[in-house]
């Protein structure tokens, strides 16, 4: 007997802790810079509250029907009546589920227009998803266009209008802690607007399959006070900065003469290209080949000498057939572009 009562004791210890760790695991998902129900702009608040009424609803429905399950076969095991059946089924399995998701469907359709609408925008961003990164324009009050990729930075409390699109295939725009999803389809321009509530930095990422590199299709997003995001923009704006060391020069050197000003632009330069990511600043941003590498110089070293392996099926070519000391001289010119 104490046998039995000691394997019975460690089931239940074993059970209890299994459930504590699914719980955990639960719990943890519901945190974290790319989580939806960890909200940190008024879009993703909606969104969050709407889930949780959802679930709520659900709840509700479960409960109904559970009720009317317990009750036709363990309360009342007898045979009913076909009046008091029939009020049981429409009652419990149609009018009151109905009422439910009819409220839960009109709460929903309300919040859709706030989540796009324009009014009191402070700022308008351009992004086109491509195969596999992010084109990023800021347009300023002043019609000037300041052209980025892979990176973006919103200012809390205002208001930013995003204008979506893409010149390949769907591609969805989702920076879960900030607001909704919306796709980016050939031919057409989708509008969001975010509304950041809290500075800090957020993950966005691509939430509809568009090829090989689907999964290496993320970016960083950093909400900024007013102040700050404001130098940014402006140090955004101004031309890349000379090379300071004999290396970077040679490194200019090698980026110009191997061909890739053909394909990226470095303002200030002869680098005029439009088909890739413009670098004009890119040793300042973040993470590189659309967040999968750190922005350093080994990282911009095995990216250029590795392109298709880091990111299967990407247009830019590899160039692992340059010598070494160009790779590596490319790579610090890249990242004193700050």
């Amino acid at each position: 007997m104490w046998f039995q009562l000691s394997n019975d004791i460690l089931r239940a210890s074993q059970w209890q802790r299994g459930f504590c760790l699914v719980l955990a695991a639960l719990l943890a998902a519901c945190d974290g810079r790319q989580s939806a129900l960890d909200p940190a702009g008024t879009g993703a608040e909606s969104i969050a509250t709407l889930f949780w009424w959802m679930c709520g609803g659900a709840l509700l429905i479960w409960a109904a029907v559970m009720a009317i399950t317990l009750y036709a076969t363990q309360a009342h095991p007898e045979e009913h009546g076909i009046r008091s059946a029939r009020w049981l089924i429409l009652g419990g399995g149609v009018i009151f589920p109905v009422v439910v998701l009819t409220g839960l469907l009109i709460y929903g359709l309300m919040l859709m227009p706030q989540l796009s609408s324009s009014e009191d925008v402070s700022m308008r961003v351009e992004v086109s998803g491509e195969q596999w990164w992010w084109r990023v324009r800021y347009r300023t009050d002043e019609g000037e266009a300041i052209d980025l990729a892979n990176e973006i930075r919103l200012p809390v409390g205002q208001r930013v209008a995003f204008s979506l699109t893409s010149p390949d295939v769907i591609h969805s725009f989702w920076i879960p802690s900030l607001g909704g999803k919306v796709d980016m389809i050939p031919g057409r321009t989708n509008q969001l607007v975010l509304e950041p509530t809290r500075t800090g930095s957020f993950r966005g990422a691509c939430a509809e399959y568009c090829g090989t590199s689907h999964a290496l299709m993320a970016f960083p997003v950093v909400v900024m006070e007013t102040a700050a995001f404001d130098e940014w923009l402006a140090q955004q704006a101004q031309p890349a900065q000379e090379p300071e060391s004999a290396l970077q020069r040679q490194g200019q050197h090698a980026f110009l003469s191997n061909g890739c000003g053909a394909c990226h632009r470095v303002r200030g330069t002869e680098a005029d290209g439009t088909v890739g990511p413009d670098l004009t600043h890119v040793g300042s941003r973040l993470s590189l080949a659309a967040g999968i590498l750190p922005a350093d110089i080994d990282a911009f070293q095995r990216w250029i000498g590795h392109t298709g392996e880091i990111k299967p099926d990407v247009r830019m070519p590899t160039f692992g057939m340059l010598p070494n000391d160009q790779l590596t001289a490319m790579a610090h010119y890249l990242k004193g572009l700050e």
